[in-house]
């Protein structure tokens, strides 16, 4: 395989022995990306079937839309685990045998992690440079690397409230728009015995989308290496909010959202509301009783400054290095994630989240929702939050396991340990996580 130049990952964050090592080899049995220029492209006389793994329910009868109209460029769908369930481990399996599929779903935090590896084709090298504007910049933006295209946008969780209105008019309460404002209506609820959310311990993900919607930016990559800053006023902030929120017990740690005891909780009563991505409406429908009793508003906004929403989640299509139809799978890739016809099978048989291409939100999201109390909330809440987002957000080679540094340290809190001390401690790990994994890494200001 023809790998990153050393300077492109010196820009990844390697350090000059790790890009001295990883740019004079390749992960064995790897072939050359840029091999797959000198193959024919496909047309009427030479016919190319590309395989595609991803972890989306029913994702070939999309697939098949595309191929009864593109017999030359056929797609094959093959389910997996969800990445970092077992399909990530597939993928690289497969990535170090030479094998594996043309594309694949990977996450947009996993993106700088199968760089590190070689695993992805650059698609600025088929053009894909051309195809930026269809797609939300913001999402472009963490698929771009080194001056290369790394994968194309499937879906985001931009972030919204979705809450249960006669619980709040009984405490006389509207959605609050200011976090200082959601703490005085959870003070509220918890007089009649109610939690306005979970904050769950053991996955830092929802911590982290606040201190995303904050200003946060805790991993940039520069020329020398990654750049920390866990510690900045932002995500400061956001931690002593919560931890004063945990210790006046305004939301329950008691289980996650989606859990089995919180259904029963929305169902009896006693969780009032719920911040998250787009994509749970769907998992909120699940609540027994709960048509017409849930409404959606805008996520409460930090007063000290940052941004309207955040986001959770987000996937992408990304080609495997050792595709030999990468420009073909580049196509298929533009067509499925940035077409109303594509998007609209996405949604319909997929149930993917929201839509990478801000000019379309798909069919089904421009009507009202029977379930969310007539509401048309796709369009009143979730198109301006998709579009106030944090932009200097960057993902990182080792995220996964940041996150898990993480979240063994916010599992001491019930013992006596601060959420602020818990980021702090936390940071100091990943550092020597860095640089254990030969990638360049320090704080800021240093």
């Amino acid at each position: 395989m023809t790998p990153l130049t050393r300077r492109q990952l010196l820009k990844l964050g390697l350090g000059a022995a790790g890009a001295t090592a990883l740019a004079g080899c390749a992960t064995p049995g790897m072939t050359s990306v840029n091999a797959a220029a000198t193959i024919p492209a496909a047309g009427p006389g030479n016919p190319v079937t590309l395989t595609y793994w991803a972890w989306l329910k029913d994702l070939q009868k999309v697939a098949d839309i595309w191929n009864a109209k593109n017999p030359h460029i056929q797609v094959q769908t093959v389910w997996i685990p969800a990445g970092a369930q077992g399909g990530y481990p597939k993928m690289y399996s497969a990535l170090a045998a030479g094998g594996g599929p043309d594309l694949a779903q990977i996450e947009l935090r996993t993106i700088p992690e199968f760089l590190l590896v070689n695993g992805l084709v650059d698609l600025a090298r088929y053009g894909a440079a051309a195809d930026a504007a269809t797609f939300d910049p913001t999402l472009w933006k963490q698929v771009s690397f080194t001056g290369g295209i790394y994968g194309i946008p499937q879906d985001s969780g931009p972030m919204g409230t979705f809450y249960q209105t006669e619980i709040f008019e009984g405490v006389g309460a509207s959605p609050p728009t200011t976090w200082s404002g959601w703490a005085d209506v959870a003070a509220e609820l918890r007089k009649k015995k109610v939690y306005i959310d979970v904050f769950p311990l053991s996955d830092p993900s929802v911590f982290t989308s606040y201190a995303i919607q904050a200003g946060a930016t805790w991993l940039t990559p520069k020329e020398d290496g990654w750049v920390i800053n866990m510690q900045d006023d932002a995500t400061m902030s956001t931690a002593r909010f919560f931890d004063a929120a945990l210790d006046k017990d305004l939301v329950s740690t008691a289980f996650e959202a989606y859990s089995p005891a919180w259904f029963a909780a929305c169902a009896n009563g006693s969780i009032a509301s719920l911040t998250d991505a787009s994509w749970a409406d769907a998992l909120i429908e699940g609540v027994a009783g709960g048509k017409g009793k849930w409404r959606v508003a805008p996520m409460p906004k930090w007063e000290h400054g940052g941004y309207g929403s955040s986001v959770r989640g987000g996937s992408t299509t990304a080609v495997l290095a050792n595709s030999r139809h990468p420009r073909e799978a580049l196509e298929f890739a533009v067509w499925l994630n940035g077409s109303e016809e594509g998007i609209n099978g996405l949604i319909e048989n997929c149930g993917i989240g929201w839509s990478a291409n801000p000019k379309f939100i798909g069919t089904s999201r421009k009507e009202p929702s029977p379930f969310f109390s007539g509401q048309d909330y796709n369009q009143d809440v979730f198109v301006p939050a998709s579009t106030e987002q944090n932009p200097d957000w960057s993902w990182w080679p080792i995220t996964q396991q940041s996150l898990n540094i993480l979240a063994d340290q916010f599992r001491r809190k019930p013992g006596g340990q601060t959420l602020v001390d818990g980021v702090a401690k936390a940071e100091e790990q990943i550092i020597t996580v860095f640089r254990n994994k030969g990638l360049s890494i320090r704080k800021e200001g240093s």
